[in-house]
């Protein structure tokens, strides 16, 4: 089942952006997801069994190298997907 989530970092230190784009790039690094990136927000689309795999590892990932962050999520079943 194909699904997409819509995920924004919010890393809790003035030097934010190096974290932020980490997680991207890590997030991209997975070639059978599809990874768009705004300004405010990223968006996965995937199978629901790798985007949740994927965002268990990154979202770990990010916390054990800091710096602390805050992760906010919007999840879209494939009756919402166009």
């Amino acid at each position: 089942m194909k699904i997409a989530v819509e995920i924004s970092m919010y890393p809790l230190s003035a030097e934010y952006l190096p974290a932020i784009q980490s997680f991207i790039d890590r997030l991209k690094a997975n070639g059978s997801l599809d990874v768009l990136v705004n300004t405010m927000s990223t968006q996965i689309l995937g199978e629901a069994d790798e985007v949740f795999a994927t965002l268990q590892r990154e979202i770990t990932a990010s916390f054990e190298s800091g710096p602390r962050a805050v992760f906010v999520t919007k999840f879209l079943g494939p009756a919402a997907l166009p």
